[in-house]
């Protein structure tokens, strides 16, 4: 009978992990979208000083990811996590108490530490709270929390600023709800870690995954798309095809994309299809890129949203298990992390090399390059990357 509870997937720490992480990004990404504009009315800010300042927080957040995964895998996971989420909640004080822009600037910036170190935490915590015959489709439900909140927190927030015309408003309730997160995190229950016998002293690999390098070249290529889409995509709707108001419904569509995704792949991680499911995700992507690039219109224009959150809804949460599937059990936090380098890496190239390609050619040249890339990530995939996974696995 315990055997039967033990293997239960929606047990009460599962579900208190989902709500902490669902909270910690609802109340990051509700701000997202309001803060150039707070920046602009606050402290009369120009473009690029906004985008010197809302930078900031990236560069943090990659900078702390090896560290959160090497101290999530030292310390007691439980501690750790507790540590970051009250640094992560706290510091929204910070931007209701700064004054001048230079104060809040480096409250946005020290913020993506707490921010990138929690996501890292809580994320090893959740595989620890999942009994292991239901790990793969556990983590796929996982990312479900943070999808939603990323979905629907924007426009909340818009909708919240454009009734009350009030920022410090929307900062107070970004505060609480980090708070009510952090008080979630501490009622999870971990299961007792025992030490690993013989583990090796100070190396590259508590920082980063080496044994994964292939899988993280793999992500870094598609985060690279993603990057350039996300960032440009509403300029280039604007400028190029003159939809003016259709931005929100091309991230809805996106969004509803990815959740789909999430929820209905779980049943081919659960059976440990990971390889063919990373494989329908990145096919899926590559045809919403192509759709994107070859732009015939505006149903174009939304149909490539639905494929490429369909692509990476499906394609994300396999990549993560296979990352955990070549990493030992006191690894856990490092195959997250480095996870999460490879994609914060893609990301910001894709931003440069976006800026780039249509700051001195076009649009167009930007967008074929993604498509280009996406493809390219897949062929890598598919001929290479899926058995570079399938000899370094440990675990089935």
């Amino acid at each position: 009978m315990m055997e039967k509870v033990n293997e239960r997937l929606w047990n009460s720490n599962y579900w208190k992990v989902m709500i902490s992480n669902f909270l910690l990004f609802f109340a990051f990404y509700i701000l997202t979208p309001l803060l150039p504009i707070y920046l602009d009315a606050q402290f009369s800010a120009d473009k690029h000083m906004i985008g010197i300042v809302l930078s900031g927080y990236v560069v943090a957040t990659l900078l702390v990811r090896p560290f959160s995964g090497f101290i999530v895998d030292t310390f007691n996971r439980k501690t750790v996590l507790m540590i970051c989420f009250f640094s992560f909640f706290i510091f929204f004080a910070g931007y209701i108490g700064a004054g001048t822009l230079l104060m809040f600037a480096i409250f946005r910036t020290l913020h993506g530490l707490p921010f990138g170190a929690a996501t890292v935490a809580n994320s090893t915590v959740a595989i620890d709270v999942l009994p292991s015959s239901r790990r793969n489709e556990g983590i796929g439900y996982y990312g479900l929390s943070n999808n939603l909140a990323m979905a629907i927190a924007p426009s909340i927030g818009i909708w919240i600023y454009s009734s009350t015309e009030r920022f410090d408003f929307l900062f107070w309730l970004a505060f609480v709800l980090a708070f009510l997160g952090f008080l979630s995190s501490t009622t999870v229950k971990l299961p007792h870690r025992p030490k690993v016998p013989g583990k090796p002293k100070l190396s590259l690999d508590h920082f980063f995954l080496t044994k994964a390098w292939l899988m993280a070249v793999n992500i870094c290529l598609f985060a690279l798309c993603w990057g350039v889409m996300s960032n440009y995509v509403a300029i280039y709707g604007q400028e190029c095809l003159g939809i003016t108001d259709g931005t929100g419904l091309f991230f809805m569509i996106l969004s509803a994309g990815l959740f789909a995704a999430r929820l209905f792949g779980t049943k081919a991680l659960r059976r440990g299809k990971l390889t063919q499911s990373c494989t329908i995700g990145v096919i899926l992507s590559s045809i919403g890129y192509l759709l994107f690039a070859l732009m015939w219109g505006q149903w174009s224009y939304y149909l490539s949203a639905l494929f490429v959150g369909l692509g990476n809804g499906q394609m994300y949460p396999a990549m993560l298990n296979m990352f955990i599937k070549v990493a030992r059990h006191d690894q856990r936090g490092t195959a997250n992390s480095s996870i999460l380098i490879a994609w914060d890496l893609g990301m910001g190239l894709g931003i440069l090399l976006g800026g780039f390609l249509v700051q001195y050619i076009n649009y167009q040249a930007a967008f074929w390059a993604t498509a280009i890339a996406q493809i390219g990530g897949s062929i890598l995939f598919v001929l290479v990357t899926k058995y570079f996974f399938m000899k370094r696995r440990l675990f089935d």
